[in-house]
């Protein structure tokens, strides 16, 4: 499986990617792959990291695990590739971040513009099959993203982490709040957002604001 990961993170995860339970990991994605339709591509099963250096991480958006649909997975949460319509998560994305910023409502949903800006897209799943939501979640992968946000959060600091939804948030422990902004909010799907706490939660202009205090560039939402 052709796989590409930025050498940044590379670096980092090393120890991860010796570790028995990624050997174990690397098998059973490899023979999910081999019999059985999964997402996303191969290839962009680390896009996260890939798109995303770890020097340039300023905002992390965590999501659960890929769309399992076809043609929607590209390795970033959240995101779906061009000309695929918005799935209802993403669509209540784009009207928050209208109603808070001003953006316009995008015509693609695909975020590779945001990773290409600095913000860490990461499911904590990386893998799933075809029509099974969660169905990869038992093979290991939350080690292994844990360790990724664990090394994050313990190198860099001024970052702004998204948590959205009771899974996110459940990740908040591994983060410095004094050295960073964690902004929680309910998850964006409608069975969530429709009772309330995401529409107005104002996260895109708080991240912009904080990264615009600590000399950044703020994020072309």
């Amino acid at each position: 499986m052709d796989v590409r990961i930025d050498s940044s993170w590379k670096e980092r995860l090393q120890g991860e990617f010796d570790k028995s339970y990624f050997v174990s990991l690397t098998q059973a994605v490899r023979e999910e792959y081999r019999t059985h339709e999964c997402y996303p591509p191969g290839r962009l099963i680390f896009n996260a990291f890939d798109r995303c250096p770890f020097d340039r991480v300023k905002v992390v958006i965590i999501g659960q695990d890929p769309y399992h649909e076809p043609g929607q997975a590209h390795g970033l949460s959240f995101s779906v590739c061009d000309g695929v319509p918005f799935p209802p998560s993403l669509q209540n994305i784009f009207k928050e971040i209208h109603d808070d910023v001003g953006s316009p409502i995008p015509t693609t949903g695909n975020l590779t513009r945001w990773a290409d800006q600095g913000v860490l897209l990461l499911n904590a799943t990386l893998t799933v099959r075809a029509h099974a939501a969660n169905s990869h979640a038992q093979l290991g992968w939350r080690s292994f993203t844990d360790a990724a946000i664990r090394v994050l959060a313990k190198e860099r600091e001024h970052i702004v982490y998204m948590l959205w939804g009771g899974y996110a948030r459940g990740k908040s422990y591994m983060i410095d709040r004094t050295k960073n902004l964690v902004l929680e909010s309910v998850h964006p799907s409608p069975l969530s957002a429709n009772r309330g706490g995401w529409f107005g939660n104002h996260h895109f202009s708080q991240a912009n604001r904080y990264l615009t205090e600590h000399g950044m560039t703020p994020i072309e939402w």
